[in-house]
This record gives C-alpha cells, structure tokens and sequence, in this order.
C-alpha cells in the first residue's frame, strides 16, 4: 500500500524571511500602483500605504536581524530601488483617459 506520510501536510519553513519581505514589497507595490495612480494623479492613499510598507518593513528588518547580512541588505535595496522605478516608468506610461 501507500506509505503513512505520504499525504501528510509538511510545513514549508525553508522560504528566508528575506526572500518573503522583498515579495511582500513587490506584490503590495504592483497593487499599489495599478489602484492609486491613474491621469489625474496618485492618490493620497497610495502615500499612506507606502509609508505603511516601509513601517512593516523596519519591523520585519528588526524582527530578524540574524538573518540579513550583508548579501541580503544589498539584494533589499536593489530591489526598493527597481520597484521605484517600476513606479516611474508606470507613472510616466501614456493612459487611456
């Protein structure tokens, strides 16, 4: 027959918490930008989220201070700085108003 564990629900612990916050950064940016900004500006809501990211984002940095070395702090910071410019070359996108 089957083994006993082989429908068994295994946890999946193995994801960094690095690799998480720079997903969490780009999903919630990608929402962000698509809903708050549109022809006649960006919204004030969209401001107030991102200030929002970037408290979650201090939290987690000092939830897990082991966790990010150097190496992970560079890849952080590479990553804030392609989702600004995400964010301008969206912005800057001509839209069907």
């Amino acid at each position: 027959m089957l083994p006993e564990g082989l429908y068994k629900r295994r946890k999946h612990h193995t994801t960094p918490p690095t690799v998480l916050l720079i997903f969490t950064n780009m999903i919630v940016a990608a929402v962000l930008i698509q809903l708050f900004t549109g022809c006649t500006g960006i919204n004030n809501f969209f401001w107030a989220a991102i200030v929002l990211l970037g408290v979650y984002n201090v939290y987690e940095i000092r939830r897990n201070p082991d966790e990010y070395s150097k190496l992970n702090i560079g890849l952080y910071v590479v990553s804030i700085i392609f989702m600004i410019g995400l964010f301008f070359y969206f912005s800057n996108q001509p839209h069907n108003c």
